[in-house]
């Protein structure tokens, strides 16, 4: 039973499933037990404040240094603006869209502050990919980075739910200039533990996208499971790593975590391995988050003692390969933490912390997680054992006004796409997706939607999309094309395909092998056998 909403808009309390439909909860942790009236950001930062940090780095970027008394009054400014001259209700949707910044991290908390909901999407994202994210989650208010607004202009759409484009992030930036005169003091609104805060969006979904719906509650629950029990930081820890908050991965590893934990966030300015070294090596970084991708490249590239102060280390969206860990351990002295979460679940639910972590299985259930393996008829295998993920804890999938929330919720469990083997001392290792999505340095890409891409290009008379092993970044987009009669494949179509791509979607999803066939294999009943084409090198 639901507590009462603090929201005034209640379209998000509206279109949560049907809690027949929900997966179990449960609360087993005494950290897990949280007031009915809760507003996450209260937690994050005003109590810090509370607690004595407000001298205390919050935020380092190059030479700029945030506290955390700053931090709460930057925070503070912004919600004002946004209860005071836009108007924004608590429930209301605001699509957040930026690189990992101070600006961008206090505009995420000033979200929460005024109860309302951040729909936070990559920074890469095309006006194309903008637009059903919108549409799904209603959105009337986008808050966007200066230096990205252009494709959110674009996704305007007569007669839809957005109206309203704000920048921030520099001077003459509307949101910066709305906000430089408020007081910096703002009463978060009381919002309850279980209205969402948060929509996150899936990256690589086919066909409609699938927007996750967490609450407030669930905000510190991925703080007092994984980070709490896993990471152990202290406050001297020191948070640093790649992923973009739009990213529940992110969001929990460069955000609320070293918050709730009154850490220093420590932020590159580009998402690349190099920047990200060179960050570490600045500041001293303690914690560091990327994919094994990331950590393969720092390898190759950072000098000497560049990660000498690096304590704990992160690995999580893609599959991390042992050599990869050995790799890291024998450079560092440092074993890298697996992990596996789903932005259904909102952060990592298998993992092991260093001194119980096997390299080249993931782990077991986190604290305040269970893990079970489910056969074929859908029954859970004991033991040894291999099947489809199952998983169960203080958080779950609940989907914004989506059939899919029937097929994610198997029996109570909350059931990932994932297959995975357990072995004899109750550790997971990973086998593989159930379903053909592609997977390449940590990011999810659905083929059909570059397909339906590819087939926009005047050359392209039919193709097929698929992931290809490769050993830099786990696996990479392949495309393979049959041309109209007329055209000539060459080198310079494989550029053309490629550009076209990537001037409609995010650049990580263009293909970077590109085949060209006379035909594609295909089933009896004229499907094309895409697991023909991942068996076959032709």
């Amino acid at each position: 039973m639901l507590f009462p909403s603090g929201h005034k808009d209640t379209f998000a309390r509206d279109h949560l499933p049907p809690e027949e439909t929900w997966p179990v909860l449960d609360f087993e942790l005494p950290d897990l037990n949280y007031p009915e009236v809760l507003n996450c950001a209260a937690v994050l930062i005003d109590a810090a404040l509370d607690e004595g940090f407000g001298d205390k780095t919050a935020i380092l970027q190059g030479d700029e240094i945030l506290t955390y008394a700053a931090l709460a009054a930057k925070t503070n400014r912004i919600a004002r603006a946004l209860a005071e001259d836009l108007g924004v209700a608590p429930g209301a949707r605001i699509l957040l869209r930026g690189e990992n910044s101070p600006a961008m991290f206090a505009c995420w908390l000033a979200i929460m502050k005024v109860g309302a909901i951040a729909v936070t999407t990559m920074p890469l994202l095309r006006a194309g990919e903008l637009k059903p994210v919108i549409r799904k989650a209603q959105v009337s208010l986008a808050l966007c980075a200066q230096d990205l607004t252009a494709e959110a202009e674009a996704a305007f759409e007569p007669g839809g739910t957005l109206t309203r484009l704000v920048a921030f992030g520099g001077p003459d930036a509307e949101l910066d200039r709305l906000a430089r005169y408020k007081p910096d003091s703002f009463e978060p609104a009381p919002t309850s533990q279980d209205d969402v805060c948060l929509i996150a969006f899936t990256s690589g979904t086919t066909g409609e996208p699938k927007a996750t719906m967490h609450f407030h509650r669930d905000v510190l629950a991925m703080c007092d499971t994984f980070c709490r029990h896993i990471l152990k930081p202290g406050a001297d820890a020191i948070f640093i790593g790649t992923p973009p908050i739009a990213f529940t991965f992110g969001l929990g590893a460069l955000l609320v975590f070293p918050l709730r934990f009154r850490a220093t966030i420590a932020l590159p300015y580009q998402s690349n391995p190099d920047a990200l070294w060179q960050a570490i090596e600045r500041h001293r970084a303690t914690h560091v988050f990327t994919s094994p991708t990331g950590y393969r490249a720092m390898l190759a590239r950072a000098p000497g003692d560049a990660l000498a102060g690096v304590k704990v280390c992160v690995s999580a969206g893609e599959h991390l390969p042992k050599a990869v860990s050995d790799g890291w351990f024998e450079r560092t002295g440092v074993r890298l933490i697996d992990g596996i979460g789903a932005t259904e679940m909102i952060h990592i639910f298998i993992s092991a912390p260093p001194e119980t972590a096997r390299p080249g299985a993931v782990g077991k259930a986190v604290p305040g997680f269970k893990a079970c393996l489910l056969g074929e008829d859908g029954q859970t295998i004991e033991g040894v054992g291999v099947g489809r993920l199952g998983v169960r804890g203080p958080t779950g999938c609940r989907y914004l006004a989506d059939e899919r929330q029937r097929s994610y919720v198997v029996a109570g469990w909350n059931v990932t796409g994932d297959i995975f083997r357990r072995d004899e001392d109750g550790y997971y290792w990973y086998v593989g997706r159930s379903d053909d999505m592609i997977v390449s340095s940590g990011y999810n890409i659905a083929g059909p939607e570059i397909e339906g891409v590819l087939m926009t290009h005047p050359a392209v008379a039919e193709c097929a999309v698929i992931g290809w092993p490769d050993t830099e970044r786990g696996q990479v987009v392949k495309a393979v094309v049959v041309v109209r009669p007329t055209v000539e494949p060459d080198d310079a179509l494989v550029k053309s395909l490629q550009d076209h791509v990537k001037a409609t979607l995010a650049p990580y999803k263009y293909p970077r092998l590109v085949e060209f066939r006379a035909a594609l294999p295909r089933t009896p009943t004229g499907k094309i056998q895409r697991s023909a084409l991942r068996a076959d090198p032709h």
